[in-house]
């Protein structure tokens, strides 16, 4: 990774090489479409509990994702506790944001999203992620050292940690209430970490729903260019 004395470049062999053909390489690409296009983000939750080690394994694969400098600057609190949730739920001062301070122009976007400051799937779903990016770090001796593309990277292992949960037949709603920074007392996270996301993860309810604008996506026109 890094470290306070030198470290020299030390190459390594490709550990790891898929050599498929371009016809299985389309097959896989196709599937993995196939499967993200089925992922829904949902606000109604059911409480049926979600296995600790599914999440560990989630998290893991975000784990995986590529960082500046290889820093990898995140960190992820993985709330189960009742209380825990019910003080999160409590503090997001959502009332605030809907009552005007998010904005007429915002609070009119959120429209056919269905929204509003009622948040009972914080306390409803299984597990809370709350994903922070480490602004820095400190070297054992206490000197800190600098972390590199850290909104970029936390970002990418943010997109590995969703596809990861869906490929595991769970959904999960994404929440970010403003401010934050109570998150930080709540779980005991150190002053160089911003919490930037809560992901709320389990089973959808049998009754929940989507909004159907939610079903409106950019064609691939849209949204890539070919040079």
């Amino acid at each position: 990774m890094f470290s306070k004395s030198n470290l020299p470049h030390d190459p390594l062999p490709l550990p790891d090489r898929f050599d498929w053909t371009d016809a299985e390489a389309r097959d896989r690409v196709t599937a993995f479409f196939d499967l993200m296009a089925r992922r829904h983000t949902v606000r109604d939750f059911s409480d049926r509990p979600v296995p600790q080690d599914i999440i560990e394994a989630a998290v893991a694969t975000a784990g995986r994702a590529p960082s500046g400098a290889n820093h990898q600057p995140w960190f992820f609190a993985a709330v189960q506790d009742a209380a825990l949730k019910a003080r999160i739920r409590a503090e997001a001062e959502e009332e605030k944001f809907y009552e005007g301070g998010a904005g007429d122009e915002w609070l009119k976007a959120l429209e056919p999203i269905g929204t509003d400051a009622s948040k009972p799937h914080l306390q409803i779903a299984p597990w809370l992620i709350v994903i922070f990016a480490q602004r820095w770090g400190t070297f054992d001796d206490g000197e800190r050292f600098k972390n590199y593309y850290v909104p970029e990277s936390v970002g990418i292992a943010t997109g590995f940690l969703i596809a990861a949960l869906h490929q595991a037949g769970l959904t999960c709603l994404t929440h970010t209430p403003n401010p934050m920074k109570f998150l930080n007392g709540a779980l005991d996270r150190p002053g160089s970490e911003k919490p930037v996301m809560i992901l709320a993860v389990g089973h959808p309810a049998q009754n929940a729903t989507v909004p159907a604008v939610a079903k409106i996506k950019k064609p691939l026109e849209e949204i890539m260019k070919v040079y």
